[in-house]
């Protein structure tokens, strides 16, 4: 199967210097879709494409540039700010819009003389969510994650017996999701071993990492999506920080699973990059030997083949003591024991319908190893050994005035590295 075309190959330049800079996230290979406007200047928001420390204006690029006929319609609601609308139009639009973005921001382009007016540096620009989320949906995809955080309830039974068998989700809160910056420390129900619950701030806060997959094209309600066609909604990959307060999410999430310890904030990254970029970096999916392989609506011939994503992911910690940022965990989305396809899939199996614009989380994606926990939760074993930070600090979960970068790139042979930036958040005083 052959996933690629000529938007990935390696030879491609941009007449934007900057998105051949070594390390950027933002090469002409990946051209992500993000939300924003001029910073300070209040005008309607528009949708723009990253490249290099570069915004590329859709709005203004829709105006000022000749485009091919085909092309203008596909432009509309990007122009607009509604990538919802643009989304809506399902694959064979989002791959001709990439293959005239690609043609246009190319060396050689004749539109360069146009173009270079709708240009916005990065750091002068203000991000939006990418679009209005509708519903939100956190899977439990993370295998080590559910591993470490059941040895340390059930020791001797970690995984539930349906885990290896069905992906395990909750529906979240859409209205608290934003792309980052202040994150205020939830106040809840806690309630100490034998002791009756009082209500106070959390004092057991926590991150994880995570990656978010908008939906492209909706679903009718009361039909089901096979594996294929839950391969063609897949529009585009997000950074996802689903915070935590693990001591209200002790006491209220039997039996129903989480409710206020995730509902108070989630932060995603600003820029969308689509599964055509990611194309170069997807590999087999396979189970351990002896694992149960998935019920026959969950497989299929590409699941098989190139159903994982080689995403490589990395958590940063900077305190208010600190000069700069120290790295905390790096892990890798291969390790996710179930694809992004099967979440789909298995969401729309009893007929829910997916809409445009909605959000899955994958849950928190951790490493095989320790020192890969994407969480405190792992990494401070619960809180037992927290973590030793330079300068003489220590963390076993996090404090006011804690900021968390989730950052991720992917890099692979024969291909260029691509990035999904980061997104951040610093704690802020309960109120």
């Amino acid at each position: 199967m052959h996933l690629t075309d000529n938007t990935h190959d390696p030879k491609l330049k941009s007449w934007i210097a900057s998105a051949q800079a070594a390390g950027t996230d933002f090469p002409i290979q990946n051209l992500p879709l993000g939300r924003f406007r001029r910073a300070g200047s209040g005008e309607p928001w528009r949708i723009g494409v990253a490249i290099g420390d570069q915004v590329l204006d859709l709005k203004l690029a829709a105006a000022q540039s000749p485009w091919p006929d085909a092309v203008r319609p596909l432009l509309e609601p990007l122009a607009a700010g509604d990538l919802k609308g643009f989304m809506a139009l399902g694959r064979p639009a989002w791959k001709a819009m990439r293959a005239a973005l690609s043609t246009a921001l190319a060396e050689g382009s004749e539109q360069a003389p146009f173009l270079e007016l709708c240009l916005l540096p990065q750091a002068q620009a203000e991000m939006a969510l990418p679009c209005a989320i509708g519903d939100y949906t956190d899977f439990y995809t993370g295998i080590h994650h559910a591993l470490t955080v059941g040895r340390q309830m059930r020791p001797d039974n970690p995984l539930l017996p349906n885990y290896k068998w069905v992906p395990i989700g909750y529906h979240g809160r859409a209205s608290s999701i934003g792309i980052g910056g202040a994150v205020t420390r939830p106040r809840g129900q806690l309630r100490s071993s034998g002791d009756a619950p009082h209500f106070a701030p959390s004092k057991r806060l926590d991150y994880e990492l995570e990656l978010g997959a908008f939906v492209g094209t909706s679903n009718e309600l009361g039909r089901p999506l096979s594996m294929a066609e839950a391969e063609d909604r897949l529009f585009g990959l997000v950074l996802l920080n689903d915070w935590s307060a693990r001591d209200i999410q002790g006491w209220e999430y039997q039996p129903l699973g989480p409710f206020l310890a995730k509902s108070f904030a989630t932060s995603i990254s600003p820029w969308v990059v689509s599964f055509e970029a990611l194309a170069p970096f997807r590999r087999p999916f396979t189970r351990p030997e002896g694992d149960p392989q998935p019920l026959p609506y969950l497989d299929s011939p590409l699941n098989r083949e190139a159903g994982a994503f080689d995403i490589r992911l990395e958590v940063w910690l900077k305190t208010a003591k600190m000069e700069r940022a120290v790295r905390l965990s790096t892990s890798n989305a291969l390790d996710a024991y179930w694809t992004l396809a099967q979440l789909v899939a298995h969401h729309t199996s009893n007929g829910c319908n997916l809409q445009s614009g909605d959000l899955l989380g994958t849950g928190t994606l951790s490493g095989p190893n320790p020192e890969q926990g994407a969480s405190l939760l792992e990494l401070s074993q619960g809180g037992k050994q927290p973590l030793a930070l330079p300068g003489g600090e220590t963390r076993s979960f996090l404090e006011d005035g804690d900021e968390i970068i989730l950052r991720a790139h992917c890099e692979a042979p024969g291909a260029v590295r691509i990035g999904l930036g980061s997104v951040s958040g610093t704690i802020q005083a309960a109120v």
